[in-house]
């Protein structure tokens, strides 16, 4: 598989893996949850998490179970567009040619996203599918028991 094949495939896993992670919500914040999604549909490379996968895979892990490591690098990366261009910061009306979310959804939404992408970067780390998915993902080994006597 060459270049553009591998990124290909890792950006439509990428770009899959992202909105699944994106909270399904009750009515009262579902306009949070859209500004999230506009600004992690608003294009780009995603070539932080691309990376992510790619690394681990040349370390002999399994790059799908590091997909939750890559979503948390492009949400936090998300985050800090959302948040740079918000009228206190570079007050960007645009972004890659497309309304800013402050435009789009208000200053407080897009600030409240912003926020949002953040904090979920952490869930979705922290929820990780446990452990071992951890340790397949970069092919750590546990280490041994120590059987020393303790207190010494």
């Amino acid at each position: 598989m060459n270049f553009e094949e591998k990124s290909a495939a890792y950006i439509k896993m990428i770009d899959e893996a992202l909105m699944r992670y994106i909270p399904k919500t009750q009515a009262k914040y579902s306009y949070i949850c859209e500004a999230m999604r506009y600004s992690l549909e608003a294009g780009g490379k995603r070539i932080r998490p691309a990376l992510v996968l790619e690394f681990c895979r040349l370390c002999g892990g399994d790059a799908e179970a590091a997909l939750p490591f890559a979503c948390a690098i492009e949400y936090i990366h998300t985050y800090s567009l959302i948040h740079d261009d918000l009228p206190c910061m570079d007050d960007d009306d645009l972004r890659r040619g497309q309304p800013s979310s402050h435009i789009k959804f208000g200053e407080a939404n897009a600030l409240l996203a912003g926020d949002a992408l953040l904090t979920l970067a952490f869930g979705v780390l922290s929820e990780a599918e446990n452990e071992a998915a951890v340790r397949r993902a970069v092919k750590i080994r546990p280490k041994p028991r120590c059987n020393a006597v303790r207190g010494v």
